[in-house]
């Protein structure tokens, strides 16, 4: 299960909980929400796993971009050294080599953008998931905190009777 199904199944938990009298607290099943908080504990780790194999991912992906890079620069430079070597087309090898160069050093800076751009969303998407599941682990906590403060609210007084 996606851990923000998991954080939303336990939101329903505590919104559908019995309500104590008299006040904006209420009665949870504490074996239940412990046990939807440590499955949600169990799937976070999958989550975190996968943006270490996307950061992989763009590790692999820019090496890739530069040997590419390389490649076409190396084979642009080669070619300016095949034409420039011929006599009667040297202006002209000079000026097609300097072309091929700029366009792999164009293609390999474009490869590099696009690179950057696909991981920095996929970082934003993560960031994103993440930010709303803090959020909701947060909002969780602080309701586990306000039903351990109705526990010991009741432990004060006899059973069955109110604090007036």
């Amino acid at each position: 299960m996606d851990p923000l199904d998991r954080i939303d199944e336990i939101i329903a938990l505590v919104e559908g909980a019995r309500s104590v009298p008299m006040s904006r607290n209420c009665m949870l099943d504490r074996g239940e929400l412990i046990g939807l908080l440590d499955q949600l504990r169990q799937e976070l780790p999958t989550e975190l796993r996968r943006a270490t194999a996307l950061l992989e991912e763009r590790d692999k992906i820019l090496e890739a971009g530069r040997h590419e890079a390389e490649r076409i620069i190396s084979e642009g430079e080669a070619e300016h050294a095949r034409l420039v070597s011929v006599n009667e087309v040297t202006v002209s090898a000079e000026h097609e080599s300097s072309r091929i160069i700029g366009e792999a050093r164009s293609e390999a800076q474009r490869l590099r953008d696009e690179v950057d751009d696909y991981v920095d969303t996929a970082l934003a998407n993560f960031e994103q998931f993440l930010t709303r599941s803090l959020a909701s682990i947060e909002r969780g906590r602080d309701k586990m905190h306000a039903l351990r403060e109705i526990g010991s609210f009741q432990h004060e007084g006899e059973p069955g009777t109110l604090p007036f």
